[in-house]
């Protein structure tokens, strides 16, 4: 198993000796998913940090580097959504283990935490703006428990280790005059009173040098004591005794959460000074438990008391009232102003520390704010941004293993180490949430002899999800329901729709579709307020993309649908991809559906958008494909197999054969079940032309028949050419050319006859091949020299590309520029082969082997085994022509191998 060290230089070590990052991209990229482990990181986040100015190729380098980290370290790294994650283990990050010590906030627990510190993280990589805050952060926690651990090595009388702390900070921070205040202290303490006056020499001549200022009140204090020759403080263990007049000092804060986990860098923050901060989040997220927690870390700061008031459905009258009682007034006063400005004056003379617990909203708050002195710590879903000052704290769910961490903690060790896969599981349908994950926990640890694996699946129906998790006076539904009946008329009407989507990113006019109006940002800002909408990012396009909370999308499955929202959701992706795809440098084979709805954006919203096509696909490609499968769910055949027929230029143009047959299978399922023939011969056709990119011709001529056959019968000439072309290109690489030739001039004809000049200039590239196939370059010439012709009319760049490859010479080299600038991998592979010909013939080996491996590759990976075949065949002519007689015949074998078995699936 491999570790990552991200303090000091960026290291993966595997059975502890280093393991080798080659290049500085990967080694960034790895850098900045282990930064943010187990969470979700954009890919446009992780392409800025790669490139200043990320290529039109960003998206598939990232793939291909993740891939490559995930070979050479096994790092389970994978794609999700509109990003990357890393999937790490506690014990298998210094980041994560340092973290997770720091939480625990113990002396021996911060120690282990600063002894993983080897130095400033990511010491070896360039520093980069979007890493500043994360880094920041990790400083300041370091400080903060450096501060902590020093203290309390200062309240046990070991000034010996304090000091040992100490130095190497006062190195660091040279001009922080509480770090050297202590180190002089420290010293003076342990015996070593030199020492610590020559500290003040130093810091002063630093500061009077460096800042021109003297040291400060607290610097100069510190000297004071050391030179009177003071004993150390006493630690008083014992009581304290008090006078008969005793004022009350309300200790209100509930029990502290003996087991909580995570919130590391929230918790710093909440030690740090501050007058008013707010914690929001959604239902069940902690806010209680970690105002709670940090409150108890914060009470001796304030020894005249801590108030804890629960502003849920209380007026603030009432609770106004039930602070003064706490704080021993005898006489409330009747009016709430009156009562505030009591409340206020006994807060300026005994500052306490105040938690308001769930605020509904700031106006609630406002009269509970005291002035100057004490700290209050509000909880409420909302983020209650219109308080002036106010640290704002916003929880996100915990990451993988704080949420494991905690199940841990409650179901037991052992149990879990058993079924890791099912832990996990849990924890993922528990979207993170600390109460769903304490209430898994709590529902296991009741059944001892209950598999987690039995639970998991219980877990896994999104409809049933939300019962499962409720114990005892816990309930995850409780606190969906408060949030839900808080919502606005409209807000509430489109949770009830965006629950039935997959759960992706969306981008924001999805919102807008649902109800069926444009700019519907009052209703998507409720959603946010409200936490039952989580802003993921913003795309390669310029759009925020949101996203519903997995358990919010699981209450959402239990209310009624509107089926007319759906309908105008999907209907808005078809009229997009419709737009897109005309715009795409090849569309010869598109097929739309007539009766599919169509939702159009404003159109200059759908100008912007579709500029650049082909990213605005790479962005959209997953929704595409989720809203498929929405529309075949849910019946709406028509719309189903037209989307998906409209994505089809795209995912031939970059070779997405694996969406393709997905989305293509799942609507010809929904054209059969609704008895929409026409659908179901679309679907056909497509599906046999991503078995003829794989070489399945018995498939595919077959499929390829049954929709000619059905196009015919619906009269549609231009779909049934298509399938002929289809019939001819499987004749064609079976080496049939007198077939494949009679089914091309059919189809040319038929071509002809609709007026469709694409599909005439691709009929004629055909035919051209098919006769350079046969060995007569004279009558292929002919041809290709009227397709390309015909193309160039067009506009057709990419036909002009493919017809480039089958007329050789100077003109592959164009051919190559165009499918390279098209970003389209799999003509470019043809491209690439046919110039490593060429190259070889002119006695060019060198570029030509290397041509030849890249395209073999893009061949491989792409399934095309014909393609794949004819690339090793030239690299073994190639090698054995060079004399290298062993590496000739492993090429030539495998081409051997591989068109074996291409013949056998033919018969």
């Amino acid at each position: 198993m491999v570790s990552f060290q991200v303090f000091g230089p960026l290291e993966a070590l595997a059975g502890g000796r280093p393991v080798r990052i080659s290049g500085r991209k990967p080694r960034m990229l790895l850098a900045s998913l282990l930064l943010d482990a187990n969470h979700l990181v954009s890919a446009d986040l992780l392409a800025e940090v790669l490139w200043e100015r990320p290529p039109r190729s960003a998206q598939a380098n990232l793939r291909t580097y993740a891939s490559s980290l995930r070979s050479s370290l096994g790092a389970r790294i994978r794609a999700e959504g509109a990003g990357y994650l890393i999937e790490v283990a506690l014990q298998d990050l210094d980041l994560l283990r340092f973290e997770h010590l720091v939480a625990r906030r113990d002396p021996g627990s911060l120690a282990a935490a600063l002894a993983l510190w080897r130095g400033a993280p990511l010491a070896d990589l360039p520093e980069h703006p979007l890493w500043t805050r994360r880094l920041a952060l990790l400083h300041e926690v370091r400080l903060a428990a450096a501060r902590e651990l020093i203290a309390a090595r200062l309240e046990q009388g070991a000034y010996g280790e304090a000091v040992a702390l100490l130095r190497p900070l006062c190195a660091e921070h040279p001009f922080r005059e509480d770090l050297w205040g202590q180190l002089m202290l420290a010293l003076h303490w342990s015996g070593r009173q030199a020492e610590a006056l020559a500290c003040y020499t130093t810091i002063r001549r630093q500061l009077v040098t460096e800042l021109g200022v003297e040291p400060g009140a607290g610097l100069r204090e510190a000297q004071a004591k050391v030179l009177d020759g003071g004993p150390p403080p006493v630690v008083v263990t014992g009581a304290v005794g008090v006078t008969e007049a005793v004022v009350p000092v309300p200790r209100q804060l509930p029990p502290d959460v003996p087991d909580f986990v995570g919130r590391v860098n929230e918790s710093v923050a909440l030690a740090g000074p501050f007058s008013l901060a707010v914690i929001s989040g959604p239902p069940g997220s902690g806010k209680s438990a970690l105002a709670v927690h940090n409150a108890y870390a914060l009470t001796d700061r304030f020894p005249a008391g801590q108030l804890f008031l629960s502003l849920a459905a209380n007026d603030p009258a009432d609770l106004l009232a039930q602070a003064l009682r706490a704080m021993g007034a005898t006489s409330i006063p009747s009016s709430p102003a009156e009562r505030s400005a009591l409340y206020r004056s006994i807060l300026a003379e005994r500052p306490m520390l105040v938690v308001l617990d769930d605020a509904m909203d700031a106006a609630q708050v406002r009269p509970l704010l005291p002035g100057r002195g004490p700290a209050v710590i509000v909880t409420s879903r909302t983020k209650l941004t219109s308080l002036p000052g106010a640290l704002q704290i916003h929880l996100k769910p915990l990451s993988t293993y704080e949420a494991e961490d905690l199940l841990r903690g409650i179901v037991g060790e052992a149990r879990t180490a058993q079924e890791p896969e099912a832990a996990a599981a849990i924890v993922r349908a528990c979207g993170f949430v600390p109460l769903a994950v304490r209430i898994a926990g709590a529902r296991l640890a009741a059944r001892p002899g209950w598999p987690l694996a039995a639970f998991q699946n219980r877990l896994m129906d999104e409809h049933r999800r939300i019962g499962e998790l409720r114990v005892g006076d816990l309930d995850v539904r409780t606190g969906l329901d408060h949030s839900y009946r808080g919502l606005p008329g409209e807000a509430a009407r489109a949770l009830h729709t965006l629950g039935r989507l997959s759960g992706a990113p969306m981008p924001g006019w999805v919102v807008d579709a649902v109800l069926d109006r444009h700019r519907a940002d009052d209703v998507t800002d409720a959603l946010l307020d409200a936490d039952l909408l989580r802003l993921v990012g913003t795309d390669r396009l310029g759009q925020p993309r949101y996203q519903l909370p997995d358990l919010v999308r699981c209450h959402a499955l239990e209310q009624e649908p509107d089926p007319a929202a759906l309908a105008r959701v999907v209907a808005g992706w078809t009229a997009t991809t419709e737009l897109a795809t005309a715009k795409l440098p090849t569309t010869v084979f598109t097929l739309s559906s007539a009766a599919a709805e169509r939702w159009l954006l404003p159109r200059g919203t759908l100008d912007r958008l579709t500029a650049d096509p082909v990213a605005w696909f790479e962005v959209e490609h997953g929704a595409l494909e989720d809203a498929v499968s929405l529309a075949a769910a849910t019946g709406m055949a028509e719309q189903a197999w037209g989307l998906a027929a409209a994505m089809v230029p795209y995912l031939d143009l970059r070779c997405q054969l694996a969406t393709w047959q997905r989305t293509h299978r799942t609507a010809l399922a929904a054209a059969r079940a609704a008895g929409d023939t026409y659908g179901e011969a679309a679907m056909l056709r497509g599906l046999a032309q991503v078995c003829l990119y794989q070489d399945r011709y018995a498939e595919s001529e077959e499929m390829f028949a049954r929709a000619r056959t059905a196009f015919r019968e619906f009269g549609d000439t231009r779909a049934e050419a298509t399938s002929i072309c289809g019939l001819g290109a499987v004749a064609q690489f079976r080496g049939r050319h007198p077939v494949a030739l009679s089914h091309f001039r059919r189809a040319l004809a038929m071509f002809g006859s609709t007026g469709d000049l694409s599909g005439e200039a691709f009929t004629r590239q055909a035919i051209g091949r098919v006769w350079l196939k046969s060995g007569d370059p004279v009558q292929a010439g002919r041809w290709l020299g009227q397709a390309l012709r015909l193309a160039q009319e067009l506009g057709d760049v990419h036909r002009e590309g493919c017809v480039s490859i089958q007329l050789g010479g100077h003109h592959v080299e164009h051919a190559l520029e165009i499918f390279e600038s098209l970003g389209d991998p799999h003509c470019g592979a043809y491209a690439l082969q046919r110039l490593a010909g060429l190259q070889a013939a002119r006695g060019d080996l060198v570029p030509a082997s290397t041509g030849l491996e890249r395209s073999r590759a893009v061949f491989k990976q792409l399934g095309d085994r014909s393609g794949q075949a004819s690339s090793a065949e030239l690299l073994g002519e190639l090698h054995r022509s060079a004399g290298r007689a062993e590496l000739a015949r492993d090429y030539l074998s495998e081409a051997v191998a591989l068109r074996g078995s291409l013949a056998a699936e033919a018969v």
